[in-house]
């Protein structure tokens, strides 16, 4: 019996340190600067020289958990200067829990750290959410940008849109203090569906890790971030989607295919919503991207 108390105050001790040493690893910052938009603060990274990249990370995450742990941010701080903003309602970045102020604020913000920086013209990449942050302004406001690259998203049709419609059981949840799947749990369709691992993630991340408030705003308002087929379909600069073959935002990859007239798509074999943003192909075809089109900012410049 003496064995067995042993045994399991060890596994009990264990596990307490795994919570510790998971919760320590994922509120890790690179503390940054920060900048007034429209009165919300916004956090954000600005780090190395050359052509500059603007880094969007995803729903209930960081940048530097998106971007800067997979070793992304230092690939691309090499040869550009590379700038990571947390969005709104995440990160360092304040969290208001208003509808009213998410949505196209979110793109928004983007523009507003231009000025800031006083930058006329961006690489912008962006993972799932800022994804679509992304494909938006790469509609409303190309000339802002070199290129945009919406990485592990998609376009989804706002007039056909399973997901659309779940969003306000999505902010239920959230505004309950309810961890939530993967928003592309919710898209519907013949599509594959989230992974174990990511669900998991997400699950653990928005029922421990976030402003659940913040987040359930931010969702109600994410219509105000679709795009129209027609809109899609008139984008004048260059576009990279980087999806596994695995990611249920892979069927809005493949929309695009087609639609976009400039297009490079890199599809990550095997790769999931969570793998493929650990995977050498998407940062080495990124690269690649931003290497061919770094020259539109010296004709930019010199214009």
């Amino acid at each position: 019996m003496m064995r067995i108390a042993i045994t399991g105050a060890l596994a009990v001790g264990l596990l307490l340190a795994f919570v510790a040493g998971s919760a320590w690893w994922l509120t890790q910052r690179v503390e940054g600067q920060y900048f007034d938009s429209d009165g919300v603060q916004i956090h954000f990274t600005d780090e190395g020289t050359g052509t500059p990249v603007l880094l969007l990370h995803g729903f209930a995450v960081n940048s530097d958990l998106n971007w800067r742990l997979p070793g992304i941010t230092e690939s691309l701080a090499r040869e550009h200067r590379v700038i990571s903003m947390d969005l709104r309602g995440h990160g360092l970045s304040d969290k208001p829990h208003r509808p009213d102020l998410y949505g196209e604020a979110m793109a928004r913000d983007v523009i507003a750290l231009l000025d800031f920086l006083e930058i006329e013209k961006v690489h912008l990449v962006g993972y799932s959410l800022g994804g679509v942050i992304t494909l938006k302004l790469a509609t409303t406001q190309p000339d802002r940008l070199l290129s945009a690259s919406p990485l592990g998203a998609g376009w989804e049709d706002p007039e056909d849109s399973v997901f659309l419609a779940a969003l306000a059981g999505i902010a239920g949840d959230l505004e309950a203090g309810r961890g939530v799947p993967p928003l592309a749990a919710s898209l519907g369709g013949d599509r594959e569906p989230p992974g174990v691992l990511h669900t998991a993630w997400v699950r653990f991340m928005t029922s421990y890790m976030v402003d659940g408030p913040a987040l359930a705003a931010m969702v109600r308002a994410i219509d105000g971030l679709t795009v129209e087929r027609d809109r899609v379909a008139r984008i004048g600069i260059p576009v990279c989607s980087i999806v596994g073959t695995r990611d249920p935002m892979k069927a809005g990859v493949d929309a695009m295919v087609g639609l976009v007239p400039d297009h490079t798509v890199v599809f990550i074999e095997g790769a999931d919503h969570l793998s493929a943003t650990t995977s050498p192909q998407l940062s080495d075809g990124l690269l690649r991207f931003l290497r061919a089109h770094d020259d539109d900012a010296t004709r930019a410049g010199d214009s």
